[in-house]
């Protein structure tokens, strides 16, 4: 029977992005660039890579997969969550680190606490799904006192961008701090719902994403997660495939490193 080889195999642009090279859609311009070598002619988008196939991008070699790479950062206020260069103030560059990774989903640049980011691009639309359950906890402080009405309606959810958000669980901490556990995460979702109920937030700090914590990182410092820790997150998510788990921090460049 014969091979059709356009089904076969794995997408070039995929190929790429489980090599550690970059992100899909970076792969695509790539490609249509003509940067991207496949046997050594340019590649082309929904070329498929065989098993034998080299593909060769700035004269380095790929090989079509690497070790994953899971990172817990502590984003100050003021970076931003994306891996565009053209954001002077993106989290990749902000830091540093030597393998290309991506944050997972995004924590706007007014708020500070946990960002992961990852090279493994199958995890990442696996934690962000609302309907997986996967909890994302939070401090904030608002604007004014919060009230028995305010906590209640927040829990049982607020109507934002033209939807009711899910039920969370809510905890009041001060007179004007509370935490939050969501399993959503709708664009500036927490603002959104506290200006719906008439309160505008002060702080917002991200202190958990499902079994990771805050724990132990200042603004700015960043680690690997633990080997137990990405065991846990792929068991959760149910995402198999190997894993990096070392222990590191960094703070920007100039100021020393705390750890």
């Amino acid at each position: 029977m014969k091979m059709d080889y356009q089904k076969t195999g794995k997408r070039l642009n995929k190929y790429l992005s489980d090599s550690g090279f970059c992100s899909r859609r970076e792969a695509d311009r790539l490609i249509q660039q003509g940067k991207v070598l496949l046997d050594g002619r340019p590649g082309a988008l929904g070329d498929r890579v065989q098993p034998g196939m080299q593909v060769e991008v700035a004269g380095r070699q790929l090989s079509g997969q690497s070790r994953k790479v899971y990172l817990a950062l502590h984003k100050p206020v003021g970076i931003v969550c994306t891996a565009d260069s053209r954001e002077p103030l993106n989290v990749v560059d902000y830091i540093g680190y030597p393998q290309r990774v991506y944050p997972v989903g995004r924590l706007d640049k007014d708020s500070s606490g946990l960002l992961l980011l990852t090279s493994d691009g199958e995890i990442v639309n696996r934690i962000l799904r609302a309907a997986g359950g996967h909890e994302k906890e939070y401090v904030v402080a608002v604007d004014k006192a919060i009230t028995p009405d305010f906590l209640r309606d927040m829990a049982q959810g607020v109507e934002i961008l033209g939807r009711k958000t899910l039920p969370c669980r809510i905890h009041q901490l001060t007179v004007n701090s509370f935490s939050l556990v969501l399993v959503q995460g709708l664009n500036r979702q927490i603002r959104r719902m506290c200006e719906a109920l008439g309160y505008r937030v002060r702080s917002l700090k991200r202190v958990r994403v499902m079994n990771i914590t805050l724990d132990g990182l200042a603004p700015g410092q960043w680690r690997h997660l633990t080997d137990q820790e990405v065991a846990q997150l792929l068991a959760d998510t149910g995402a198999p495939g190997p894993f990096c788990g070392q222990t590191s921090s960094l703070l920007p460049p100039g100021e020393p490193n705390s750890t």
